[in-house]
């Protein structure tokens, strides 16, 4: 018999820290991935009763990996939260290649076989939960971070599909899709310091942020924006004219 666990990746920094101190408070047995181990040891230090396993999810079979870690260690995945990931700002001519193929491999390929890898059990004991993170990013595109938006978009459009799938075989599945959060996104991506700063005034604290995606998630809502304002602009690029929304995205200079 397995135990089951609640998986969070990219753990070690930002939304992924705070996934795993809430979801350790509910009394999730947690199994906590990411590539710096320094930080990871530290919080499953913190936390008690967390493993860490040290990957790099953005090389290639990291997914499989992960998966025949986790059935060494006797253990299946009851609660998936797909949070690993990266952006890149900058004009998409001027991007290095194979950074860019990271990021796409790891916003997309790396959620979609994480959670291929665990649904079949899901279904088959008719439970579970997966929560994938997108971003207010993923409602239109956005020049200046083109590839980074067009990613969101897939685990939006990958999760809402997952939630009709599964909604009938028992398993929840919710996209949570916050704007500008206080972490280390903004510098990782290479956002300009002028525009961080903007940022920053607007940004919200990463800890309301997971409370309201593991709420959502709870609820088996298919998606979850967090503010009010983000809420007012994931509605309001349903109605303007798409040549106006992506305007507007590229006047933003990042």
């Amino acid at each position: 018999m397995t135990r089951p666990v609640a998986l969070v990746t990219g753990a070690s920094a930002g939304l992924g820290v705070d996934f795993a101190r809430q979801l350790s408070a509910d009394g999730a047995r947690l199994v906590l991935v990411a590539r710096r181990k320094d930080r990871l040891d530290a919080l499953a230090a913190e936390l008690g009763g967390a493993r860490a396993v040290e990957l790099d999810l953005s090389v290639p079979e990291a997914a499989r990996r992960l998966m025949a870690d986790l059935q060494a260690h006797g253990e299946h995945v009851d609660l998936l939260v797909n949070n690993a990931g990266f952006g890149l700002a900058g004009q998409f001519a001027d991007q290095e290649p194979a950074r860019l193929r990271q990021m796409i491999d790891l916003n997309c390929g790396v959620l979609t076989d994480l959670a291929r890898a665990v649904v079949p059990g899901m279904i088959e004991r008719r439970r579970g939960g997966i929560l994938n993170v997108a971003s207010t990013a993923a409602f239109q595109p956005g020049p200046g971070m083109a590839a980074y938006f067009a990613t969101k978009s897939y685990v939006l459009s990958l999760s809402e599909a997952l939630h009709e799938e599964l909604k009938p075989h028992g398993v929840r599945v919710t996209c949570l899709c916050p704007g500008p959060t206080r972490t280390e996104f903004g510098e990782v991506a290479g956002w300009g310091g002028r525009f961080n700063k903007a940022m920053e005034r607007i940004a919200m604290d990463s800890a309301p942020v997971v409370a309201a995606g593991l709420n959502g998630l709870q609820k088996n809502q298919a998606i979850v924006v967090t503010g009010g304002l983000n809420k007012a602009g994931a509605v309001a690029t349903r109605f303007l004219p798409r040549a106006l929304v992506r305007r507007i995205a590229g006047s933003l200079k990042m």
